[in-house]
């Protein structure tokens, strides 16, 4: 009984089925190709799951192989003790009760293996992997899960399939032509000679059912198929679907003749309305798109158009086309399946996110008016309406961005786990790349910004304050978080990183001048032949007539050093302009001169070697008497006596 499955005929059985199936051939490269990357993935899969599978039917064959075992021992017995009540005379009741109950028990003991063994196929409905029969139009008549002597369930379902399709090849084929016969231990279906299904208790069992009624199934099922692949295959259909598919084709040329001829059409209209109707694009005086910009604009979109109507024609006469033929029936729902199928996906993941959806919008209406409160006090801080003690109004702005950068960044760690996918080694290992990218990529960019914050909560210096920074000296126009931006006098804009303003020592002229006054200040070398209180009098004079130097306080000298020609005198006045010392400086040092002439005090700095004698002075002749000469040389002659 054990041989009932095996494959016979094999080479045979292959000729007539690849004879049979031979216009297949070329509907099954395509749809081969087309399902080459799913089944690429789905392979992978299957692999892990026949592993799985293979273990626990491994371990069912081992219980069942024991099982059996039993059973046959057990069967050998029951024959023996039938054959005994038989044999016994009427008049040895005591004998005879005896064996009946003997028989009893091993009736309840085979019982009781039924059930054992139902139990555990219910166990492996989930888990086990079954193979199909496949019928004539690549259809499934029934499926096999259990092995059958030394053939496993898979060599069990190619060997059923090939027989029930070698059965169409018999000319005079009939339902009634297909017998069932029970055996010992299956229950056959048979075709004149050849057996086609042997049809064990397992299989009973795995099908919920009896092996009579099970064989009784699958002769309807394989008996239907057969007529139906003879009526399917007859030459009255076969013509009727050719018919049909040649009207498909010409109904598809005919609307794509149509489809092409009239986008033509709205191309030449297109064309033809470029600086009448379509004059392009303007936003107030910005043009976005000319006319002759806006119709090769349009002009892509009709081409475009054009060909996803095609494409979408082409798309749905396909599955037409395919479901008129029997053979490739199945093609037709293959086809959809790649547009329903992501839709239908799209569509149930989005329902079953739609929770986790409205959580997130909860939390962005809660966060976004967290923002508002925050802004609010910042700029109440700004205006000066809000004063808090130690805080100073130009700290507002900053504090509120590392604030919000704070808030946002909570704001997303709650988000994240409501996130689609937030939990896939892929989203993680995306999110830790991005923030290794970060975190080493803007090392520079961390420590200005960090320079950033601390220059604006020490208050160095703000906007429009005169400084010198290094050896950069003008007004600050700009601070960033990454830069501080300075205009020199000569107008040139220089942008210094944060981290060397920090690095750097940083003069700042305009932080105490409102309020104290900043002191400029001037040397000037004098010779040893000028009163020290006339030169004092001519530079505090040369201060007072200068513009933005305060009166109040006064100006005064300082005399820094005696040196070996000159004497230095360094004037020091006060000024609340910082903004404007060039050209303070430079009215100071002309006022200087003019002081120095009008006192008749000569410049000689920074060297200046004459001689006096016949030598004209080198005040300007402006300051000098209209009469003025040059002295004459003097020598003094000596007699000795």
């Amino acid at each position: 009984m054990l041989l009932n499955d095996v494959p016979y005929s094999c080479s045979q059985n292959i000729q007539k089925s690849w004879m049979t199936n031979s216009k297949l051939l070329l509907y099954t490269f395509v749809l081969l190709l087309l399902h080459s990357i799913s089944f690429a993935q789905q392979d992978s899969i299957n692999k892990v799951n026949d592993s799985l599978n293979a273990a626990i039917i491994k371990n069912f064959n081992e219980k069942l192989a024991t099982t059996e075992t039993q059973r046959v021992k057990d069967s050998i017995k029951k024959s023996d003790l039938e054959k005994q009540i038989s044999s016994l005379k009427t008049t040895d009741n005591l004998k005879k009760e005896e064996l009946q109950k003997q028989l009893e028990q091993l009736n309840s003991k085979e019982i009781k293996r039924i059930a054992d063994k139902k139990a555990q196929i219910n166990a492996l409905r989930l888990t086990a992997k079954s193979y199909p029969v496949i019928g004539f139009f690549n259809d499934t008549l029934f499926t096999i899960y259990n092995k059958l002597g030394s053939f496993s369930a898979k060599d069990r379902a190619d060997a059923i399939t090939a027989r029930i399709q070698n059965l169409a090849t018999h000319y005079g084929f009939t339902a009634d032509s297909l017998a069932i016969n029970e055996a010992e231990t299956t229950v056959d279906l048979v075709y004149k000679e050849n057996i086609i299904i042997s049809i064990s208790e397992n299989d009973a069992l795995w099908n919920n059912t009896s092996k009579l009624e099970l064989a009784k199934k699958y002769h309807s099922i394989i008996t239907k198929a057969i007529a139906h692949y003879l009526v399917e295959t007859s030459s009255t259909t076969l013509t009727r679907e050719i018919a049909m598919a040649l009207g498909v084709i010409f109904i598809m040329f005919i609307l794509l003749f149509y489809l092409i001829k009239l986008f033509r059409w709205t191309a030449s209209k297109i064309e033809q309305e470029e600086n009448i109707k379509i004059k392009g694009i303007k936003i107030r005086n910005f043009t976005l798109f000319d006319a002759k910009q806006q119709v090769n604009a349009l002009l892509n979109v009709n081409t475009t158009i054009k060909w996803l109507l095609i494409i979408l024609s082409v798309y749905i006469a396909l599955p037409i086309l395919f479901g008129i033929f029997p053979w490739t029936k199945d093609f037709a729902a293959t086809l959809f399946g790649y547009i329903l199928n992501p839709l239908r996906k799209i569509a149930y993941g989005f329902w079953n996110y739609l929770p986790n959806l409205i959580t997130i919008l909860v939390i962005l209406f809660v966060f976004r008016y967290v923002f508002k409160a925050i802004s609010f006090l910042k700029n109440e801080i700004q205006k000066g309406n809000l004063e808090i003690p130690g805080f100073y109004a130009d700290w507002a702005n900053p504090t509120y961005q590392i604030i919000r950068v704070i808030v946002f960044a909570f704001m997303v760690i709650v988000i994240f786990p409501y996130l689609p996918g937030s939990d896939s080694p892929i989203f993680q290992g995306v999110s830790v790349f991005l923030g290794f990218l970060f975190t080493f990529g803007s090392a520079g960019s961390l420590s200005n910004i960090v320079a950033g914050l601390i220059l604006t909560y020490m208050r160095l210096f703000k906007i429009g304050d005169r400084v010198k920074i290094g050896d950069v000296t003008g007004d600050i126009i700009e601070k960033s978080l990454l830069v501080t931006r300075i205009r020199t006098i000569k107008n040139e804009i220089i942008s210094i990183p944060n981290s060397t303003v920090m690095s750097s020592h940083t003069i700042n002229y305009s932080s105490d001048a409102p309020e104290k006054g900043l002191i400029i200040h001037s040397t000037i070398t004098i010779g040893y032949d000028v009163p020290w209180k006339d030169m004092h009098a001519a530079l505090i004079e040369a201060a007072l007539k200068t513009e933005f130097v305060l009166q109040d306080p006064k100006p005064f000298v300082l005399q820094t050093s005696l040196d070996d020609f000159y004497v230095s005198y360094e004037i020091n006045a006060y000024i609340k302009e910082p903004n404007k010392q060039a050209v303070i400086y430079s009215n100071l040092h002309q006022n200087i001169q003019d002081s120095c002439n009008e006192r008749q005090i000569e410049i000689m700095s920074p060297h200046y070697r004459a001689a006096r004698d016949g030598s004209k002075t080198t005040i300007p002749e402006s300051y000098l008497d209209p009469n003025y000469q040059a002295p004459p040389f003097n020598i003094n002659i000596e007699k000795k006596e």
